[in-house]
């Protein structure tokens, strides 16, 4: 079974609760398992298996939150030219304090070194999370599960 893999980390519950309304908007789609794991208890196979990734992460200090930098960090050497995850559609989720676009930078750079295709606009929060933060949170998780399920990502 297809499945998209949801990853983050939370303090606040934040991120959580996008990532959450993420995980709503796969099962949506009837088709595609959504699959919501914390970043420390994600590991290569999950990233390898899955088809598609969500990273759902808070703003610390203008970057990603320290539990997703390792869950890169202990990775990557695995999966950087593994063709299962060469061209992976992903999408990124951020809970920015600030202005997110540090965290979202540097997620995104990353991503570029493992050869995912970002394939849905970044999702930054700022501030509170608002009903229009988790709506735009759902469509996300509804369009690349569509997205899959058509066989476009």
């Amino acid at each position: 079974m297809k499945y998209i893999l949801i990853v983050y980390h939370t303090q606040t519950g934040n991120t959580e609760r996008l990532a959450k309304e993420v995980e709503k908007g796969v099962l949506e789609s009837g088709e595609i398992k959504p699959v919501l794991k914390k970043a420390f208890d994600t590991d290569e196979a999950d990233i390898k298996e899955a088809s598609a990734i969500v990273i759902c992460s808070p703003e610390y200090f203008g970057y990603m939150a320290g539990a997703i930098k390792d869950l890169f960090d202990r990775t990557y050497e695995k999966l950087r030219d593994d063709p299962k995850v060469f061209r992976k559609p992903y999408a990124i989720v951020i809970s920015a304090g600030n202005d997110g676009t540090g965290a979202l930078n540097h997620i995104k750079r990353i991503c570029t070194g493992y050869r995912f295709r970002l394939v849905q606009p970044p999702l930054i929060c700022k501030g509170g999370i608002t009903e229009d933060c988790l709506k735009k949170a759902y469509e996300i998780g509804l369009a690349l599960a569509e997205g899959i399920k058509l066989g476009i990502f």
